[in-house]
């Protein structure tokens, strides 16, 4: 398995194909970062075409068991951040 890309490496490649200096792509993917974050976080979704949709799932409150020890105790209700990824990435990685 290949190593992941790094920020350096990916606002680097960013700043490549926009055809842009590193500062205005670092400064680009922070800015996405950002609202894709402040959307989530409030509860909506954000669709990136071609990639996926990225959203906010609420977890019911569940019975949950302590490995080390065996314990069972009630875990409270909480949010997760889920992402589904498109089906044009899944046919192009498996294609």
């Amino acid at each position: 398995m290949a190593k992941p890309m790094t920020k350096t490496q990916l606002v680097a490649a960013l700043a490549e194909e926009m055809g842009a200096d590193k500062k205005a792509a670092g400064a680009a993917l922070e800015a996405v970062c950002a609202l894709i974050t402040k959307e989530v976080s409030g509860g909506g979704a954000v669709t990136l075409p071609g990639v996926g949709k990225i959203y906010c799932r609420e977890r019911p409150e569940r019975m949950v068991r302590n490995p080390a020890t065996g314990e069972q105790f009630k875990k409270d209700a909480d949010k997760v951040a889920k992402m589904t990824i498109a089906k044009a990435l899944k046919d192009s990685v498996n294609g």
